[in-house]
């Protein structure tokens, strides 16, 4: 238990969850088997940065972190992943939308389909 870093200050669970059920998201990073999925062996990779995925369920941690259950379309697994982890694709803010223009968010409404 001594390589749990908690972060005091920080308590998630106070605000509402970042992403809801169904919404499609993409890991900002890429996220290895600590030991605690069953059928891989520890160091595994489970999902690579970039890979694109559906929130399926919320819990949390320690009583302070949110923590999402995502299905990888991909590879077909199911990993609990903390925000910082993740990004939206269904609801990116308007200034990020404009830093895209046009092409790239028509890029991302066609993906929807996938």
């Amino acid at each position: 238990m001594a390589d749990i870093v908690r972060d005091s200050e920080v308590v998630e669970l106070n605000d509402p969850p970042r992403f809801a059920y169904g919404e499609r998201v993409v890991s900002r990073s890429t996220v290895r088997n600590d030991g605690t999925f069953a059928g891989a062996e520890i160091g595994d990779v489970l999902v690579n940065k970039g890979d694109i995925g559906y929130v399926t369920s919320i819990g949390n941690f320690l009583q302070q972190y949110y923590i999402y259950a995502v299905e990888w379309v991909a590879n077909g697994y199911r990993v609990g992943m903390r925000a910082k982890e993740l990004m939206s694709l269904d609801n990116l803010p308007e200034d990020i939308l404009a830093q895209l223009g046009p092409d790239k968010v028509a890029q991302l409404h066609a993906l929807k389909g996938q």
